[in-house]
C-alpha cells in the first residue's frame, strides 16, 4: 500500500545538485511505500510557452532556437548526473520526448489552449524520466508512472477537472500492484482525457492538487510538499522580513490562504486531503531536518472575535501579494441596478472565459473585480459585453491582502501607493494598488 505522497516543485529539481538531494531525501525514506509527484525542472515550464508562442508566431522558424535552449538545458542535467556518459539509456528516452515535443509544435491551426497542454506536458515528463533513470543509477528501484494514464479529466484545457470516478478507479489499482521497496514516480500538474487521446494540465502550479488527487484515491496517511522554505510562512519571505513560520495550522485556514493567492499550497489541494482526514505538511529540502508546518483537521478553536488579543500562531497576520492584476469596473448602459440579472450575465461570461476574480466588490451601479491579467480573456470580456454595458479597466495592479488584520498594519506596504478599491472583513482586508 503506497502511504506517502512526496511532491517535489522545480525549484527542488532544478539542477543535477537538486535531483542529488532529492534523491537523498528518497534514499532516507525509501523502505516506506512513496509516491513521488514530480514538476518540470527550474523554470522549463516558462521555457516551452516561450516555444510555443515562437512557433506560433512565426511557424517554427524562431521557434527551433528556443526549443533548442531546453534541450541544451535537460542535456546539462543529464551529463552531470551520470558523469558525463553520452550513451545513458536516459539519453534515447529523452531524445524521443524531444521528437514527439517538436511533432506537437508543427501542428499549425491548433486552437491555443489545447497546443499549450500538448507542449508544457513534456516539461514534467521530461523531469520525471530522468529522475527514474537516476533513482535507478544509485540503487533506489524506481518505477514511472504516466501521470495521463491515471488523473483523467474533462476537456477544459488548461484548467482540467479530473474526473473523480474513472480517475480512482485507475489509480486504486496502484496499490494492488505495488512492490513494496519500490518507489513510484509521476508527473505533477498533468493529466489525460478520458479517451486517452490527449494531455491536460490542471492549471498552474497544480502539481500540488496532483498529490492530493492521488493521496485521496490511494487512502494514503500523508502528502508532504517539499519546499525552499522551513514550512508555511506568515508572508513571501522575499518581500516582507522577519517572516514568521507557522508550525501548525487546520484545513480550513490552510483553504483560505490559499485562495487568497498564498503561493506555497495550491488552492485545490486542500479539499482532497480534508475529505480523507489526511494530513499535509510543508517541509524544506534544503533543510530536511526541519520540523514541517503541519495542515489537518486541527481542533484549536478559531473564534475570530477574539483576534485582536490572540496570540496563538493560528492568529499570526498573514501578508499575500498577487501581482499583475486587471481591474475591471462594469455597469449597465440602462442605469438599471447591479442586480442579479446583470450580475448573471456577466458571471456566465466569466465563466465562459475562463476568469477567475480575485477580489470582486458591488454597489448599486457596479461590479468591480480584479483577475490574473490575460490581454486575450480581458478584450473577449470586453467585447462580448460592450453592448450592454460600459466596462472599464487598469492593468498592472497588484492584490494585497492582509488574513487576521488588525487596524494599520497595512500602513507601511500601501505607503506612496494609489489605492483603487478596498475591502474589510472581520478576520481580511484587501487591497487592490497601483504596482510597486
Amino acid at each position: 500500500m503506497i502511504q506517502k505522497i512526496y511532491k517535489f516543485g522545480g525549484a527542488s529539481v532544478k539542477d543535477a545538485d537538486a535531483v542529488r538531494n532529492l534523491t537523498n531525501i528518497v534514499k532516507q525514506h525509501k523502505d516506506e511505500d512513496i509516491l513521488l509527484v514530480v514538476s518540470a525542472m527550474g523554470k522549463t515550464t516558462n521555457m516551452l510557452e516561450k516555444v510555443l508562442a515562437d512557433f506560433r508566431q512565426h511557424n517554427g522558424e524562431l521557434g527551433f532556437g528556443a526549443l533548442s535552449e531546453v534541450m541544451e538545458y535537460h542535456e546539462r542535467i543529464i551529463l552531470d548526473l551520470f558523469d558525463n556518459k553520452q550513451d545513458h539509456p536516459v539519453i534515447e528516452s529523452v531524445s524521443n520526448l524531444f521528437i514527439e515535443l517538436y511533432e506537437k509544435l508543427s501542428q499549425p491551426d491548433l486552437d491555443y489552449d489545447y497546443q499549450y497542454d500538448q507542449t508544457v506536458s513534456y516539461g514534467e515528463l521530461l523531469s520525471t524520466t530522468i529522475i527514474q533513470e537516476y533513482l535507478n543509477h544509485c540503487d533506489v528501484p524506481a518505477r514511472w508512472l504516466d501521470a495521463r494514464k491515471y488523473v483523467l479529466t474533462d476537456y477544459r484545457f488548461r484548467a482540467a477537472n479530473p474526473d473523480w470516478d474513472e480517475t480512482r478507479l485507475k489509480i486504486q489499482k496502484l496499490n494492488d500492484e505495488h512492490i513494496r521497496g519500490i518507489v513510484c514516480i509521476t508527473q505533477g500538474f498533468i493529466g489525460g482525457t478520458a479517451d486517452g487521446k490527449h494531455s491536460v494540465t490542471l492549471g498552474r502550479e497544480g502539481s500540488d492538487y496532483t498529490a492530493a488527487i492521488f493521496a485521496n484515491c490511494l487512502d494514503a496517511e500523508e502528502v508532504t510538499i517539499w519546499k525552499d522554505v522551513d514550512g508555511l510562512l506568515n508572508a513571501d519571505p522575499k518581500r516582507f522580513a522577519n517572516t514568521i513560520k507557522i508550525p501548525h495550522i487546520s484545513y480550513s485556514e490552510a483553504i483560505e490562504l490559499a485562495f487568497y493567492g498564498a503561493t506555497i499550497i495550491h488552492p485545490k489541494t486542500i479539499k482532497p486531503l480534508q475529505n480523507k482526514n489526511i494530513t499535509l505538511k510543508v517541509q524544506s529540502f534544503l533543510h530536511p531536518e526541519c520540523g514541517p508546518t503541519i495542515i489537518d483537521n486541527n481542533s484549536v478553536s478559531e473564534d475570530h472575535s477574539q483576534l485582536s488579543t490572540s496570540h496563538s500562531p493560528l492568529f499570526t497576520p498573514h501578508y499575500i501579494v498577487k501581482d499583475n492584476q486587471t481591474l475591471v469596473s462594469i455597469s449597465p448602459r440602462d442605469f438599471s441596478f447591479m442586480n442579479e440579472h446583470n450580475l448573471q450575465i456577466i458571471f456566465a461570461t466569466c465563466d465562459e472565459l475562463h476568469i477567475h476574480a480575485n477580489m470582486m466588490q458591488t454597489s448599486a451601479l457596479m461590479l468591480s473585480f480584479c483577475f490574473d491579467h490575460n490581454d486575450t480573456k480581458c478584450q473577449s470580456l470586453i467585447a462580448t459585453l460592450r453592448d450592454d454595458f460600459s466596462i472599464k479597466y487598469n492593468d498592472g495592479l497588484q492584490l494585497f491582502t492582509i488574513r487576521h488584520y488588525t487596524e494599520g498594519i497595512e500602513t507601511d506596504f500601501i505607503a506612496g501607493r494609489k489605492v483603487f478599491l478596498e475591502q474589510r472583513s472581520r478576520t481580511t482586508a484587501q487591497f487592490i494598488i497601483s504596482g510597486s
